[in-house]
């Protein structure tokens, strides 16, 4: 079974300030084609910003979006991976809360990637491809009696 650590891409993270409104932050998602954004201060995550969030505490409370800041708006209780979390792990996290993003955190505490359950359902598949591959070439190369 593979650790956050195997997952992590070289990839640009993105993420917000709790200062910046709700429109900035969208924009900003919208940009870089993600559901969620870890909301940070000097490399601390305070928050989480979602699509989730922005439909029920924005949309839903008519509330203003160009106006009205992050912080006021995101998921404060945020619950994180490390890189050494095994996929199973994060999974149990993401389903007992009820959320499909999850910061991932390093030893120092600090934001280093924000995983989706579509990143960890996809190397699970990949795994289990591999393994069903590997029980083939198994079975093609044993004499059937």
């Amino acid at each position: 079974m593979h650790t956050i650590r195997q997952l992590l891409k070289p990839l640009d993270l993105v993420s917000a300030t709790p200062d910046m409104t709700v429109m900035d932050v969208v924009r900003r998602m919208t940009d870089a084609r993600v559901g969620a954004i870890a909301i940070a201060h000097d490399g601390w995550v305070v928050g989480v910003f979602s699509e989730r969030d922005l439909m029920t505490r924005v949309v839903m409370a008519g509330r203003d979006p160009h106006r009205l800041r992050v912080d006021e708006v995101m998921t404060h209780d945020v619950v994180t991976a490390t890189p050494g979390t095994t996929r199973d792990e994060a999974m149990t996290k993401m389903l007992r809360v009820g959320c499909r993003h999850l910061p991932v955190m390093d030893e120092d505490g600090r934001l280093v990637a924000m995983l989706s359950m579509r990143d960890l359902l996809r190397d699970e598949i990949d795994e289990q491809s591999e393994e069903i591959r590997g029980l083939r070439e198994y079975l093609h190369q044993s004499p059937l009696f």
